[in-house]
């Protein structure tokens, strides 16, 4: 998930090439001597003339194929068995009791705060999370400036808002949802590593509250493992959090499926993808609320990716403190491509995914939920599987 919006396909005023060949030609001979060509030699002599062997282009075709099948297998094995392996943790039977605590988030849409939606919108949306366990709402507000700064006139609504779900669903808090694309892998981008940044950001948080939100919720992407500078951006954004009395979330990246995965991926690839279990604990022992963006995996399969999930939450649950909010994203939007296939990206399979985890790592864990992303892409289907397999 970018703070880009980039699923947000409502209308606003104002987060791969394809594949290519190279045609391939064969060379062949057009020039000889004068005459006309000698006869070709027979297929049992090889090209020196002795008789009953192999001509020497078919051994090395032979061997090219062994070699590349060789190189095959060695890049597949690891694969298949890890597939195999999230498949295997996609079986079992969840604990009784593992469902909605009712202290589910949402991570809604940039159009509740800059005018798009009405009255009969907010209605609408009270009447559907009444009968959920959806008790925090991550409202689109920013994005903010690569300097850290938020322009206020892009949340003019956002007192209605507040107001609004407040008096429709009492006890649920609105989130001012702030982020930006980090300079990581680019030229462009936030860079947390000015301090005129960091306080800018921080300025920004204090602006929201005064706006009335109940808390701040930061995403900032894409965020590689180990960076200690947004550690001290946490550090001095829940000092003022904790000043309003107000909420410190963030969105996090996954955690490493194979043991320091985020240094050999980043070994081979600008984009390490996730973060070390030893920086999501830091980053979890500093704010209120931890929700991981468990979707966008590219498992191809609805078991893999329910098992990928269960791994994913036994992953966050082992070094999230009790006293801090975990939260696993749920895949509230379809979508087909290599990061996410639809059809295994399921909301079914994610919750039983988060269930199963919850069950072998901490069953009583109070402070736990999950987190659907994104309200105006989800569908009915989507609504239902959460209500099913969560709410009950």
């Amino acid at each position: 998930m970018e703070d880009t919006d980039r699923r947000d396909t409502e209308p606003k005023p104002d987060p791969k090439t394809d594949p290519k060949t190279d045609p391939k030609t064969e060379a062949t001979a057009a020039d000889g001597e004068d005459g006309p060509p000698g006869p070709p030699a027979p297929d049992n002599e090889s090209s020196t003339g002795g008789a009953g062997g192999k001509p020497k282009k078919k051994k090395r075709l032979r061997r090219t194929r062994r070699t590349a099948l060789a190189v095959l297998l060695v890049l597949l094995l690891p694969l298949l068995t890890a597939e195999t392996a999230l498949r295997i943790n996609y079986m079992g039977d969840p604990a009784d009791g593992t469902y909605t605590r009712d202290r589910d988030a949402m991570w809604l849409g940039h159009a509740w705060v800059d005018g798009r939606k009405k009255d009969a919108d907010l209605t609408a949306l009270a009447r559907s999370l009444k009968t959920t366990g959806i008790r925090d709402l991550y409202v689109h507000t920013g994005p903010m400036e690569h300097d850290g700064t938020l322009p206020e006139s892009l949340y003019p609504r956002a007192r209605w808002l507040i107001e609004g779900v407040h008096r429709e669903l009492p006890g649920v808090r609105v989130q001012a949802f702030l982020g930006d694309v980090l300079a990581t892998e680019g030229p462009d981008g936030m860079r947390l590593d000015r301090a005129a940044t960091r306080a800018a950001v921080v300025g920004s948080a204090r602006q929201v509250l005064d706006a009335g939100y109940d808390g701040v919720h930061l995403d900032l992407e894409p965020l590689h493992s180990g960076d200690r500078n947004y550690l001290s951006l946490l550090d001095d954004v829940r000092a003022v959090t904790r000043a309003r009395d107000a909420q410190l979330s963030v969105a996090a990246h996954q955690i490493d499926p194979l043991p320091a995965l985020h240094s050999v991926f980043g070994f081979f690839t600008e984009h390490p993808k996730w973060w070390s279990q030893e920086y999501f604990g830091q980053v979890a022992r500093r704010v209120d609320q931890i929700a991981v963006m468990s979707y966008d995996t590219a498992q191809p399969l609805e078991g893999t990716y329910g098992g990928y999930v269960a791994q994913q939450t036994s992953l966050a649950l082992e070094v999230t403190p009790p006293t801090t909010h975990l939260l696993m994203g749920l895949p509230f939007y379809y979508e087909s491509n290599f990061d996410h296939w639809g059809h295994a990206e399921t909301v079914a399979a994610a919750v039983r995914g988060v269930r199963l985890g919850l069950s072998r790592t901490d069953a009583d864990r109070e402070l736990f939920g999950v987190a659907p992303y994104i309200d105006f892409a989800a569908t009915d289907t989507n609504w239902k599987e959460y209500r099913d397999g969560w709410v009950r």
